[in-house]
């Protein structure tokens, strides 16, 4: 991986597109600190600090603290990832949605449009309950018509920059704009998370416990690392064979390929499916200051908060997290099912004269391949299950309550791999033109 960057520093047009993403991420990371006029954010602070659970604790990681802070990017591209899932799910249910998907790049460039308005929207609402909602407990200097406002707008275009930003990285970066975006917000975390942990199990404790917990936490985050490298990269590869054909005084075709099903195919999309939806609840309360005390209902957003799961004093909260994994296991068979046509792939490959050995081509294949994915859906659905769940376990059992887990490892290192196989594919293809020249 190294070497691959210190080669793509040795041609140009690659170097300016690595020195264009640094600058925007430092634009970024500087957004993050400017603060909202007319917003208390000593007392925002104490507020999220007063917080029973980790019910924001996903959110602000994703923002990369500026949550926090209440900053210029407090919103962050939350909105614009909640409007490319439901643009997703929409091109199911809205046939209009489904052509523009299949209609090659103009279609993609419809559907992008669509997904920047949604974002807005979204963004809009959002802001405009932040500043409502906290706007009455006293987050707001003074609470008014017009630091309402000013609030609700800075925030809108806070995470309407962030996006812009995102396809400004896209188009003139290494790609991955947004996930690049998203990555440094998480990486940021990572810092003050590591400082928790060994203020938590290594400062002031003799040599031999200090020791003994610095290894079993670089063990245990290795060991995630390395389990998450495999789950993004572990794929199925089913072989396809074209078979020959006549045109004009040739016989073309007869070559071997396959069709590559990844392991993880949902990526980390079940894990956040499954987080918003117990969350919710959760926010919701604490915004209407609802908590349900010691009632059914109070026990209920207990059990849904990860904060109380895997903890010995209260092991009846952790029926929580064996509802979170039912969760994560339906939503990547979910999302999988509408991202991935066995039927059209096997249509595909009978037109062009391609057949899996062994198997018949048209219904036979879908069959065969609908079977193979659901086999392979299941594994990567575990895979990612443990992944998401070893992080909840240490902090059950030890209370080492950190910001990035299974969700941010998957995240960081699945974009860190993709970003570097797309420098490698710029570097091969700029080869590939001097070459011909």
């Amino acid at each position: 991986m190294l070497q691959t960057v210190r080669n793509a520093f040795k041609i140009k047009d690659i170097r300016n597109r690595l020195v264009f993403t640094a600058l925007m991420l430092i634009v970024i990371r500087l957004g993050c600190q400017l603060p909202i006029p007319g917003v208390d954010r000593e007392f925002f602070a104490e507020w999220f600090s007063q917080m029973t659970g980790d019910s924001f604790d996903f959110f602000n990681a994703f923002t990369g603290g500026s949550f926090l802070n209440m900053s210029l990017f407090a919103l962050n591209i939350t909105p614009y990832i909640t409007s490319s899932i439901i643009i997703q799910l929409l091109t199911i249910a809205i046939p209009k949605l489904e052509e523009m998907q299949k209609d090659g790049e103009d279609g993609r460039k419809k559907l992008a449009s669509i997904t920047r308005y949604v974002t807005i929207a979204l963004a809009l609402i959002e802001s405009t309950a932040m500043a409502i909602g906290f706007g009455n407990q006293g987050m707001l200097e003074e609470y008014n018509a017009l630091n309402v406002i000013m609030v609700i707008v800075t925030l809108t275009a806070g995470s309407a920059f962030l996006m812009w930003i995102g396809e400004q990285i896209t188009e003139y970066g290494v790609g991955n704009g947004i996930s690049i975006v998203l990555t440094i917000n998480i990486i940021s975390r990572v810092p003050q998370d590591m400082t928790s942990l060994y203020e938590m199990f290594v400062k002031d404790k003799s040599v031999a416990i200090a020791a003994l917990s610095a290894v079993i936490i670089l063990a245990v985050i290795l060991g995630t690392v390395l389990l998450t490298i495999v789950l993004c990269d572990a794929e199925r590869r089913i072989p396809v064979q074209y078979s020959k054909k006549m045109q004009g005084h040739k016989m073309v075709g007869g070559q071997s390929t396959y069709i590559p099903l990844k392991v993880n195919t949902a990526g980390v999309i079940p894990i956040i499916f499954a987080s918003s939806l117990m969350q919710f609840p959760i926010v919701i309360c604490q915004l209407l200051r609802v908590t349900g005390g010691t009632s059914i209902w109070g026990k209920i957003l207990r059990g849904l908060n990860s904060g109380n799961w895997c903890k010995p004093s209260e092991p009846v909260y952790s029926i929580g997290l064996l509802v979170y994994i039912i969760l994560v296991i339906f939503f990547a068979y979910f999302y999988t099912s509408i991202t991935f046509n066995p039927l059209e792939i096997a249509n595909n490959m009978k037109k062009s004269g391609g057949f899996i050995p062994g198997i018949r081509p048209g219904k036979p294949t879908s069959d065969y391949l609908t079977q193979m994915l659901n086999y392979i859906i299941l594994i990567g659905a575990v895979g990612l299950t443990i992944v998401a769940v070893i992080p909840i376990f240490f902090n059950g059992i030890f209370s080492a309550n950190v910001s990035f887990g299974g969700t941010s490892l998957i995240i960081i290192v699945g974009v860190i791999l993709e970003t570097v196989k797309q420098i490698e594919s710029q570097m091969l293809v700029r080869y590939y033109k001097g070459f011909l020249n």
